[in-house]
């Protein structure tokens, strides 16, 4: 059995789950409420506080989509409860970002800004203290979204293998390489 999709979400108080006919997983918490449908091969049940996705066979495709499912809904568990906070810093000189609200406004280092609309799911702050790179902070309930943003900022300036400008997550480990070097005469 697939040891992701075997194992059990346990469900915490103040999280309610209802699973539809139509096998749409609905978890309601404390943060929000987040929907989910699932392949209609996969079952979904819930029996004293404990969430358990089982699948019909040993076929390829049901074993995939038993791990996955199961990812899903305790990645919504997980949101409706604690939430999910990305931070990504621009590191470059002359890299700004501020927000008005959930609009960012980013200064790249090209001739022109980059003005993004962010979801409404998602809350954006960002940060800029003398002699510390400027941070943008993303939180959300959502962790496909907030993932899927974060990545679309980060694809704006990619950082760059040689000095490691761009935009990177906090904490990321850049792969560097050596610049040219001195020829030998």
């Amino acid at each position: 059995m697939s040891r992701i999709g075997k194992a059990p979400i346990t469900i915490p108080a103040g999280v309610t789950i209802t699973v539809s006919k139509d096998n749409v997983v609905t978890v309601k918490g404390p943060k929000g409420e987040l929907t989910q449908a699932v392949d209609s091969d996969i079952t979904v049940s819930q029996e004293d506080g404990i969430l358990t996705v089982s699948r019909p066979s040993e076929q390829k495709k049901h074993k995939a989509l038993h791990g996955l499912y199961r990812s899903l809904l305790n990645n919504m568990v997980v949101g409706v409860t604690e939430g999910y906070k990305l931070q990504q810093e621009l590191v470059g000189v002359g890299y700004r970002a501020t927000n008005q609200g959930n609009t960012l406004d980013l200064v790249l280092g090209y001739s022109h800004h980059y003005v993004f609309q962010l979801p409404e799911e998602i809350k954006v702050t960002t940060t800029s203290e003398k002699g510390q790179t400027p941070k943008i902070i993303l939180e959300s309930i959502d962790k496909q979204l907030i993932g899927q943003v974060a990545a679309k900022i980060r694809s704006l300036r990619a950082p760059e293998p040689y000095k490691g400008k761009g935009i990177k997550f906090v904490g990321e480990v850049l792969r560097r390489k050596a610049g040219k070097s001195a020829s030998k005469k």
